[in-house]
């Protein structure tokens, strides 16, 4: 009964074009009333703490940090420091965007942010080069979407903060995968490109490869101080967060002076609003969590899957294909907090590592940003990009089924996870 009223409650509010913050606040006052202890004060408490979480002080930082990497010049060098090494390759383009998104990854943890700087960086070059307006958006899409797990990432943040995970080492964890969807991604771009008859660009000198990597040294170095700093625990996440936007923001206006001290407003207050609309996320989602635990929807979702609990391989199957439809409909976000507290209990009856289950479930959630017809990152490429969410679902396809497989063989071989996160967190 209490599963039928969260998923009606919750779907029916969505449906009425109710915000998904107001919607979940709904579904867990449907919930309260159903179990017969509607309190006002407890849907107000549990707000206040659901944003009262200092690990969440990360999520302001990172996202200021994007804004500043974007307009100060960091991540224009990036994508330079991608094409003098990797732009002389047959499809060459294709491979940069890749490369630059894995880079750009590791600096601010925003799919959507890095999507929309690639787009506009690499989209417009990759057309003039002769490829296909639809593939190149649908690349720069996919690579996007590499932001979320490779640290610094705000899913692992939320994902932390909801399920009681160490956000460090989910953020050591994930770099692995998230270098191995970029190699998915480039074995996809050299099925795509296999037809085409271009001639690459020729191969950069060595004095032009030394300049770009001068040019771009301070740029590269944010991703190292942040790997070495979680790796030695020299700051946390949340400290991390600081040093990030503190850094990014030093580099653009007093080495590479592109950032002017006129253009901090703009870029405070969008960071502020991005915020505040996911803080108020996390917050509203409380509401709903609290209540999934009181009224035990989450022992009845164990009790439904228990054909899957005696092999978890399985069971891991089970998850990420309903993980997957879910992210279909809703955004990264709000699919974190819904169904978080209803699978972690799931994931600890069946021994199964909590950290392995946060990479995996994170990978499933950002692909979910490129699957019709919410996906996220599809829209923003779209309008940057100016192409139609036709084109582009049809160009973004054989990246996200590469991305698919990747993960679908870490489901089946967890050591791919397992083992290099021990490597990184010791």
């Amino acid at each position: 009964m209490t599963i039928a009223v969260f998923t009606f409650s919750l779907l029916g509010a969505m449906a009425l074009g109710m915000p998904i913050a107001f919607a979940l606040i709904v579904c867990g006052v449907a919930l309260m009333s159903t179990i017969d202890m509607f309190d006002a004060q407890i849907v107000a408490q549990n707000i206040i703490n659901g944003a009262d979480s200092f690990p969440l002080m990360a999520i302001p930082f990172f996202m200021l940090a994007g804004e500043i990497m974007n307009k100060g010049g960091l991540a224009k060098r990036i994508v330079n420091v991608a094409l003098v090494a990797v732009g002389h390759f047959r499809g060459g383009l294709g491979y940069v965007t890749i490369l630059a998104s894995c880079i750009l990854a590791s600096l601010s943890g925003s799919a959507a942010a890095d999507a929309a700087a690639l787009a506009a960086l690499l989209v417009p070059m990759m057309v003039a080069a002769g490829h296909k307006k639809s593939y190149a958006a649908g690349l720069v899409a996919a690579g996007g979407i590499i932001a979320p797990v490779i640290p610094p990432s705000i899913g692992f943040v939320i994902f932390g903060v909801a399920a009681g995970v160490s956000i460090s080492k989910l953020f050591l964890a994930g770099i692995v995968p998230g270098l191995m969807l970029g190699a998915g991604l480039c074995l996809a771009w050299a099925w795509v490109v296999r037809r085409e008859n271009l001639t690459p660009p020729p191969r950069a000198s060595l004095s032009e490869i030394m300049k770009a990597v001068v040019d771009g040294f301070w740029a590269l170095m944010l991703p190292v101080i942040i790997v070495v700093g979680l790796r030695f625990g020299i700051f946390t996440p949340t400290e991390a967060a600081v040093v990030v936007a503190v850094y990014s923001l030093f580099v653009a206006t007093c080495i590479y002076r592109e950032l002017k001290l006129s253009q901090l407003y703009e870029i405070f207050v969008s960071s502020a609003v991005t915020t505040s609309i996911v803080m108020f996320l996390v917050a509203a989602a409380l509401v709903s969590s609290w209540l999934i635990t009181v009224s035990e929807i989450s022992a009845q979702v164990v009790t439904l899957l228990k054909p899957f609990m005696g092999n978890n391989t399985l069971l891991m199957l089970a998850i990420m294909v309903v993980v997957v439809i879910v992210g279909t409909a809703l955004d990264m976000t709000p699919t974190i907090l819904i169904l978080t507290p209803i699978l972690m209990p799931i994931v600890k009856a069946a021994g199964i590592d909590p950290v392995y289950f946060g990479v995996l479930f994170i990978i499933n959630n950002s692909i979910g940003l490129i699957t019709p017809p919410v996906g996220i990152v599809l829209n923003v490429v779209c309008g940057v990009s100016r192409i139609s969410m036709e084109d582009i679902i049809k160009g973004v396809w054989p990246f996200m089924i590469a991305q698919l497989i990747v993960l679908f063989a870490m489901v089946l071989f967890p050591g791919l996870v397992t083992i290099p996160a021990k490597w990184f967190g010791g």
